[in-house]
């Protein structure tokens, strides 16, 4: 088994009649997260810690940027950073986000989402700039 996925926190699936056993390492469900609220209108970009945006600009793309997890017993918090485009409405696009990133993480993986908690730390208005 790799090292580097017992090291890490991972949810280990359970089924009747395995032959063996799937884990599922948190890395995998930041980044399903983090491409489920990229894909709603409305959202920039998500941001993460000073590392990590360093890390993207010399190119090495991280999927999981301004997404923390917290894996628990079959369930899983999340919690989302986000950069608003201009002209959308925070409390729709939220509750859109929301409901997309709990749908993607529940059906690809088969936890049970306890919730989903965005921060807005930006608004992005050059998006708008024709």
């Amino acid at each position: 088994m790799n090292k580097e996925l017992q090291n890490s926190n991972a949810y280990t699936m359970e089924s009747a009649g395995k032959i063996g056993e799937v884990k599922i390492a948190d890395d995998v469900v930041a980044t399903i997260a983090g491409l489920a609220a990229t894909e709603v209108e409305g959202v920039a970009a998500l941001t993460g810690n000073l590392t990590k945006e360093i890390v993207g600009k010399l190119g090495m793309k991280n999927l999981s940027k301004g997404v923390k997890i917290e894996l628990l017993e079959k369930a899983v918090s999340v919690e989302l950073s986000i950069t608003m485009k201009y002209g959308y409405s925070i409390p729709k696009t939220s509750s859109q986000i929301q409901d997309k990133v709990k749908s993607a993480i529940e059906s690809m993986t088969g936890l049970t989402v306890s919730e989903v908690n965005i921060r807005i730390v930006g608004v992005d208005i050059e998006h708008n700039k024709q």
